[in-house]
């Protein structure tokens, strides 16, 4: 299992940061070769699943996942998502902290822990670092309304 922290800071309000990385659906449209379908009527709460299927026809898999936490950012608290990976491949749990920062702008921390099954422990280097660059640039992607 590979882990790793992104963080962020952006001249957002945390709440229009939090909405922006939150949208689920949106994920797909950042990740290549991705596209995501939310399983449980809106709005999110814990207990909203979501499936991101990745791939080109067979050589595709889906990365279900739950949200287990829901806090949204209030004026005097980040907010806190987690998402347990649940997947028949991909496996683990994200974590999206969205808090204020210096001068009011949204503060961002994206924790995961990432898993892939069957693949051996001498990838994590590559894993993690792939990981971080798709991650890192979903992240700012999201952010950026694109």
């Amino acid at each position: 299992m590979v882990t790793f922290e992104l963080h962020r800071t952006v001249p957002l309000p945390p709440e229009e940061a939090w909405n922006r990385l939150t949208a689920w659906h949106r994920h797909g449209d950042v990740v290549p070769l991705t596209r995501v379908t939310v399983l449980t009527p809106a709005p999110t709460t814990e207990g909203t699943v979501f499936v991101a299927r990745t791939g080109l026809g067979p050589l595709s898999f889906d990365d279900r996942m739950e949200v287990t936490l829901w806090h949204p950012p209030s004026p005097t608290t980040p907010g806190l998502c987690r998402l347990e990976k649940r997947g028949r491949v991909v496996l683990g749990r994200a974590e999206i902290e969205v808090g204020t920062g210096p001068g009011g702008r949204a503060h961002v921390v994206w924790r995961e822990e990432l898993a892939v099954r069957f693949l051996p422990n001498a990838f994590d280097p590559a894993l993690r670092t792939a990981a971080r660059s798709i991650f890192g640039r979903a992240i700012n992607r999201l952010l950026r309304g694109v």
